[in-house]
């Protein structure tokens, strides 16, 4: 060690020349032994340096993926927080766009606005132009006032799997969007199917990131409805965004202008819930309403600051303030002042809907847990939105679910991808029901939406569980571990009042009954080509050690009295293919009760005598066509093992763990007891056939 020690010392050091080195030792040394030696401690030292650049190989590896995450976690917030800043980008916008608005109306009053309107015509012109091209869409061109703004070809993909659905052709409107799936096979004017139309007011416009062969795609959602549109290059996805913000502005803002254009015309608007049997006040002329209720200024402020509490994302703060006002609406008489305040009023509460609904979307707030949809939930229960809450909650829970479980890495043995699996699963599972619990406690009715939810969620693990353990070809013991697992986790959760077991059952029955058919083909088929090399011989197994083990078996399986079956000299008085089939038999026993059900009653039944009756009549032929005494007298003797120690254990073990008696295996026993032949076995583990 010290000799290493100084060698490396001395390679490392600055100055270190390998000619002189190699030429200085060539000088000091007696004979070869000496250069043998000297070449076997660089040898090892190149050994050690390479094992340790090894070591630091996979730890900055191992470093490089962890920054990986943690970059990609980083990169996803500020992705979110971009998307959150052009939000208020555009409210801005649009409040600054109106005020200016507001400016010019007179100088539009007062000139004949020719040139837009001669514009406005001829998009209508070419709005009717291209629908030509589209079947179905004769209805579109009936609203008055509705041109094109934009359109062009899109590649349409799915949401969930990121997989190309269609190509289509997308007419941008002043107050919708058409979406138009392509004819490759329709020859003449018409190359287009209707597929989809959104309004403007209902959709949310989203930028997706771009990731790999993904790229320029942008994101249209329409609550409960989500599309994913691939543009043909960046800059005219960059347009087509541009455009769809700019159409949202201007149709809010019209109307906008409408709503208020028409205010003053109609003493009464329909969202004003009155009594449709009460009398209509009669107002005087000579008579001016009150102004005193409402001349306080936090009332004439409160759509301004409802404003302000949505741009800067003071959700509880707006609903503090709309309860307020509520609260003191209550008292005031039913009037024109007050109507209009609750119309203004009314706007914003929609507008404040749909930031909440968007916030609850399945593209948010995902790694946070339920906890992070706590806010968003709560103040839409408060504005008595609690079933759009209760829905919408249940959606985002639906999307981590899938998510958390497209993201687990299934690598090393099955029993641990599966614990692995049902952790990550079962916690979630949890999670969104405590959760919803402390949110819906004084909605019972949304209780039923839970319950749904949950066998949908199950169904997701059930086909990953299947995936892993079933399409894998596991034996049958390996899969009555996993599905033991799942069961336990499971039985775990009904502590906190959640009964999974009999569904998680009822998913797996079917991929169950599959495995124990194919686990008793795999035994018949060894069983028969053990038989085909059967020589009908004692058992031979050497060593004492095995002689043991194999008497530990057969304990441990329930075979009774094994003990008079063993001979001196490590001998064992029975076949080596009667004692592998019972220990086979008796081991599938054991993994099919570990999976039962009583739907799986029958299927396990029938296998067991199946697998029982190949042996048999192995025996029974073998009986038949020995003419030897003492090989017939031998193979008599195991099938009395076969009659009297392994089938009554079978049924005895059944009925224990099933509290039900096969009668099947039942009637076996008893006809081979007919038609068997009593044995008898003396002290010396010579057969005698009485």
């Amino acid at each position: 060690m010290a000799e290493m020690s100084r060698l490396q010392r001395q390679m490392m050091a600055p100055l270190f020349d390998p000619q002189q080195y190699v030429q200085t030792l060539s000088q000091q040394s007696d004979a070869d032994r000496d250069l043998q030696e000297q070449r076997l401690h660089v040898q090892k030292l190149v050994d050690d340096t390479a094992l340790n650049l090894k070591r630091n190989v996979y730890k900055n590896y191992h470093q490089f993926i962890e920054t990986a995450k943690e970059i990609s976690y980083l990169e996803s917030e500020m992705y979110q927080l971009s998307h959150i800043l052009t939000e208020q980008k555009s409210v801005m916008e649009s409040i600054t766009q109106h005020l200016r608005s507001t400016d010019k109306e007179e100088a539009s009053k007062e000139k004949p606005a020719a040139f837009p309107k001669e514009t406005e015509e001829v998009k209508q012109r070419t709005l009717t132009t291209l629908l030509e091209k589209v079947e179905g869409c004769g209805d579109i061109l009936e609203t008055p006032g509705r041109y094109l703004v934009y359109n062009g070809d899109l590649i349409e993909y799915d949401p969930e799997s990121m997989s190309q659905v269609q190509r289509v052709h997308a007419f941008l409107m002043n107050d919708c969007l058409l979406v138009a799936s392509w004819l490759p096979n329709r020859r003449g004017a018409v190359r287009y199917r209707y597929n989809s139309l959104y309004q403007l007011g209902d959709l949310a416009v989203v930028n997706v990131k771009d990731n790999g062969p993904m790229k320029d795609m942008f994101k249209v959602m329409r609550y409960p409805d989500c599309c994913i549109f691939q543009a043909e290059s960046s800059k005219i996805k960059k347009e087509w965004l541009e455009i769809l913000d700019e159409t949202k502005r201007n149709k809010a803002l019209s109307d906008k202008l409408k709503k208020e254009q028409e205010r003053p015309l109609s003493p009464k608007t329909p969202d004003t819930p009155l009594d449709p049997f009460a009398e209509e006040p009669e107002m005087s002329p000579d008579i001016e309403e009150d102004p005193i209720e409402l001349s306080e200024p936090w009332i004439q402020d409160l759509p301004e600051d409802l404003d302000v509490c949505i741009a800067q994302r003071d959700f509880e703060g707006a609903v503090d303030l709309l309860d307020k006002f509520e609260e003191f609406v209550k008292e005031q008489p039913v009037t024109q002042a007050v109507t209009q305040l609750r119309s203004r009023v009314g706007e914003r509460v929609k507008q404040l809907t749909d930031v909440l609904v968007f916030e609850l979307s399945p593209d948010r707030y995902l790694r946070g847990g339920p906890r992070a949809t706590r806010r968003a939930v709560s103040q839409l229960i408060r504005l008595g939105q609690a079933t759009k809450a209760c829905q919408l909650f249940l959606k985002n829970r639906e999307c981590a679910v899938r998510t958390a479980l497209r993201q687990l890495r299934m690598e090393g043995s099955t029993g641990l991808c599966v614990r692995t699996l049902c952790h990550v699963f079962f916690c979630c599972l949890l999670q969104t029901t405590r959760e919803f619990q402390r949110n819906f406690a004084a909605h019972p009715g949304c209780y039923s939406a839970l319950v749904v939810w949950q066998r949908l969620a199950l169904q997701l693990f059930a086909d990953a569980f299947s995936q892993q353990v079933f399409d894998s070809k596991e034996c049958l013991s390996s899969i009555a571990e996993c599905v033991a697992l799942a069961c336990s986790h499971c039985e775990k959760l009904s502590n906190f009042g959640l009964d999974l077991t009999f569904t998680l059952q009822s998913l797996l029955l079917k991929d169950i009954k599959g495995a124990v058919q194919a686990s008793k083909d795999v035994i018949i088929e060894a069983t028969k080509h053990r038989n085909s090399e059967e020589t009908w011989r004692q058992m031979n197994l050497m060593i004492p050690q095995a002689q043991q083990k194999l008497m530990e078996e057969m304990e441990t399986s329930g075979v009774p009295n094994f003990e008079q079956h063993i001979g001196k000299d490590c001998w064992v008085n029975l076949s080596y293919t009667v004692v592998a089939f019972s220990k086979q038999l008796l081991a599938f026993l054991e993994d099919g009760l570990r999976l039962y059900q009583p739907e799986l009653h029958m299927v396990l039944v029938e296998g067991l005598v199946e697998v029982v009756l190949v042996e048999v009549q192995h025996v029974d032929y073998s009986l038949r066509c020995e003419q030897d005494p003492a090989k017939k007298g031998f193979i008599q003797h195991n099938a009395a093992f076969l009659l009297d120690a392994v089938l009554p254990r079978l049924q005895q073990r059944f009925q224990e763990s099933v509290t039900q008696p096969a009668k099947q295996l039942a009637e076996l026993s008893r006809e081979l007891g007919r038609a068997g032949r009593v044995v008898q076995v003396n002290p010396d583990s010579q057969t005698s056939v009485v």
